[in-house]
C-alpha cells in the first residue's frame, strides 16, 4: 500500500497529498531491524549509490520516466523539449525559458529551489527538528562550531527535492561567494518517511557548503546535501566569485536532495505562511523564484 504525504500547495492554496517516492522501501529501510541492517551497511554506502547511478544513466531505466510522468502527473510543457536517453537525463530536465520568473522585490527572497519547504525563523545552539523531541545544531550541520556561531539565532529554510521535481538550484539574491568546502557524510533518503525516523539525516550526508555574501540578505549559508542515489552535486555558474538573483548554481544527479540556507539573525525572516505550516508538521510546495522570506 502506498504511503500517502500530505503538504500545502501554496498556489493553490490548499492541502494536498501525494505518494511517498519509493515509500514502501523506505519505509522496510528504516522502520524495520533487517532494512536498518541493509541500510547502514549496503544502501546507504558509495558503492551502491555509484552502481545504480549508473544504472539510471543506462538505457533500461528510460520505462521509469513513464512511469512517473503518469503516477506524479508531472507538466512536462513547463520543461525545454528533449529526447532523453536514460532517467538521469530526465531527472536533471530544465524549465523551458519564461517557465519560471525570480521575484525582483529587493525586499522578498526568493525560492532558490523548486520543492517543499520547512521555515524556522530562529535557529540555536539544538533546534528541534523536524520532529518535536529531536535536535540538529547547526554546529554539526555547518561542520564547523566556530563558522556556526555567525548563523546561531538566524533563520533556516529548508526545501526537499524528490526526484520527480526540478533538481537545479539557484543563487536567492546578487553578490559574492566566500568559502566553499565539502563536508563528507554518507547517503540516506531524504525522504520525509526516513526524516521522521532518523531527524539527523542531514548531519548524516554529504553536503556542500558555499558562504554567501548578499546584497539584500546579508551573510548566507548555503548548503547542498547529498542523498540515496544521488550520484553527483554539480556546480554549474561559470564564475562562482560573483552572482546575480536567480543564476544556476548548480544541481543534483539522480536521486532525491535537499538545499538548506541559513540566515544571519535580524537580516531576515521565513514568509509567514511557510512558518505556519511547519509549525502545523507539515512542508509546504513552493514554485521556484516566488518569495519565501522578506527582509528585516
Amino acid at each position: 500500500m502506498s504511503t500517502l504525504i500530505e503538504f500545502w500547495d501554496r498556489e493553490k492554496e490548499m492541502l494536498r497529498s501525494e505518494p511517498a517516492y519509493a515509500g514502501d522501501f523506505v519505509r522496510w529501510c528504516y522502520q524495520t531491524a533487517v532494512g536498518r541492517f541493509f541500510l547502514e551497511h549496503f544502501f546507504a554506502k558509495r558503492p551502491f549509490n555509484w552502481l545504480y547511478g549508473h544504472f539510471q544513466a543506462s538505457r533500461w531505466s528510460l520505462p521509469e520516466i513513464e512511469r512517473d510522468i503518469e503516477s506524479f502527473h508531472i507538466d512536462l510543457t513547463e520543461y525545454e523539449e528533449s529526447t532523453y536517453r536514460s532517467y538521469a537525463e530526465f531527472f536533471h530536465r530544465s524549465f523551458r525559458p519564461g517557465a519560471r520568473t525570480f521575484q525582483t522585490d529587493p525586499e522578498i527572497l526568493p525560492a532558490f529551489a523548486e520543492g517543499k519547504y520547512l521555515a524556522f525563523a530562529e535557529m540555536h545552539p539544538e533546534r528541534e527538528f523536524p520532529v518535536k523531541g529531536r535536535c540538529l545544531k547547526p554546529g554539526q550541520l555547518l561542520g564547523n562550531a566556530e563558522l556556526a556561531k555567525e548563523f546561531e539565532g538566524g533563520p533556516m529554510l529548508i526545501c526537499r527535492l524528490c526526484p520527480i521535481d526540478y533538481h537545479h538550484f539557484h543563487y536567492p539574491d546578487d553578490g559574492e561567494s566566500g568559502r566553499s568546502y565539502r563536508v563528507g557524510g554518507g547517503y540516506h533518503s531524504v525522504n520525509i518517511l526516513a526524516l521522521k525516523a532518523q531527524p539527523d539525516i542531514f548531519l548524516k550526508n554529504e553536503r556542500e557548503i558555499t558562504l554567501l555574501s548578499t546584497r539584500n540578505f546579508g551573510p548566507l549559508a548555503f548548503i547542498e546535501v547529498g542523498a540515496m542515489t544521488v550520484g553527483k552535486i554539480v556546480q554549474t555558474h561559470p564564475n562562482p566569485a560573483h552572482f546575480k538573483r536567480g543564476e544556476e548554481k548548480g544541481y543534483f544527479m539522480f536521486g532525491a536532495s535537499t538545499v538548506i540556507v541559513l540566515g544571519k539573525k535580524g537580516c531576515w525572516r521565513p514568509a509567514v505562511d511557510l512558518l505556519e505550516q511547519t509549525a502545523a508538521g507539515r512542508e509546504t510546495h513552493v514554485k521556484l523564484g516566488t518569495g519565501v522570506a522578506s527582509r528585516e
